[in-house]
């Protein structure tokens, strides 16, 4: 399981052209998921995501978690992110789970953020979106629970 995870002042999902999902004062991340995830890759991503110290303190050092703000979650799924560009110009996605495969973890995930006491919101899955945010200072994180990079 991959995520891009940002620090923002805000981000909406916008479907249609209608506005679907909208966050204030949070993170937005991007998940792909892998063909083979389990529940222990849900875990590792949330526990990051929810206790990486990314927010400013009143010293504007990164000392604070989403929590410790009161942040919300706007999670989106990304099939792309598992995307392999390492060969050719055409990316590969031979790892990237299936949509029967990946929807029941991604839906798990949102179960979990919720469990875990995040005000998360959603994109949908599958659905052609556009992400509007204002990424905050920039911030962007890469994750992977294989610990690839």
């Amino acid at each position: 399981m991959r995520a891009v995870v940002e620090r923002v002042k805000s981000a909406s999902v916008i479907i249609g052209g209608e506005l679907t999902a909208h966050i204030e004062k949070g993170i937005l991340v991007l998940l792909g998921i892998a063909r083979d995830d389990t529940e222990n890759d849900i875990r590792y991503i949330i526990d990051k995501t929810i206790n990486l110290r990314i927010f400013e303190d009143d010293d504007e050092k990164m000392n604070l978690s989403l929590n410790d703000v009161g942040g919300q979650i706007l999670l989106v799924s990304q099939f792309t992110l598992m995307g392999d560009a390492r060969k050719g110009r055409r990316p590969g996605f031979t790892e990237a789970g299936s949509p029967d495969k990946a929807r029941p973890i991604y839906e798990k995930t949102v179960e979990m953020y919720k469990a875990a006491g995040v005000d998360v919101r959603t994109g949908t899955f599958q659905a052609n979106m556009q992400i509007e945010h204002v990424n905050d200072g920039p911030v962007t994180i890469l994750l992977d629970s294989r610990k690839t990079f």
